[in-house]
């Protein structure tokens, strides 16, 4: 068998094929092909054909989208390993990482009112962990916004929202639309808008605000 694939792939190479073309035919390693055929001796023009063959806009894009895909495979792999670095949260972690948010996020000189706002969900929901389970505050203090830049999608983006925080639309204040100026893409990049949810207690503010005061002193 292995010296019928040798007189194959040796006949395959005088006709001008190039190794990893012979590899991907007969499925053998190429470094076996390579073995094989070291001694046949392509013509000039078939060496021209593979030169220009290996620069062909085909071979060069199906070069692109394997090293595309072997960098996404590595990156994968990348952010799962650390992802299983991280365990179950615990209160302090909890803490620790909602007055991180708040820090960069949170609302710092509304009066009375303790105020997270982004469009990503993830960060919404951690906020509301940190909110509940920190904070203690009680469902029916909270209070939500949200802001658009398509009227048409109010709806959708109320029943969204909703989902992410677990709060009834009753506790929702009327969505906000504007349409925005600088930019035609911004209902693809932001969908849903942005969401400000928060409660109102001046108490609760005052206390995050020092907790971050704390953490400042650290640094």
């Amino acid at each position: 068998m292995k010296s019928d694939f040798r007189q194959k792939s040796i006949e395959m190479r005088k006709r001008g094929h190039s190794i990893k073309e012979i590899s991907d035919i007969l499925s053998v390693a190429k470094s076996s092909v390579s073995t094989w055929v070291k001694d046949v001796k392509l013509t000039p023009q078939q060496k021209l054909r593979l030169k220009n063959k290996i620069h062909s806009p085909e071979v060069v894009e199906r070069r692109r989208q394997s090293r595309m895909k072997n960098e996404s495979n590595k990156k994968a792999f990348a952010m799962d390993e650390a992802a299983n670095e991280i365990r179950k949260l615990d209160h302090n972690m909890l803490k620790m990482i909602g007055l991180g948010l708040y820090w960069g996020e949170g609302a710092k000189k509304t009066k009375g009112m303790a105020r997270l706002s982004n469009s990503d969900p993830m960060i919404i929901k951690m906020g509301m962990r940190f909110f509940r389970e920190i904070c203690n505050v009680k469902e029916d203090r909270f209070r939500a916004h949200i802001h658009l830049h398509s009227a048409s999608a109010v709806k959708e983006s109320e029943k969204y929202w909703s989902g992410i925080t677990g709060l009834p639309l009753s506790q929702f204040f009327k969505t906000y639309t504007i349409k925005s100026k600088s930019s035609k893409n911004v209902r693809q990049t932001l969908p849903y808008g942005t969401l400000d949810v928060g409660v109102g207690d001046t108490k609760l503010l005052l206390k995050i605000l020092g907790w971050i005061e704390g953490l400042k002193k650290q640094s």
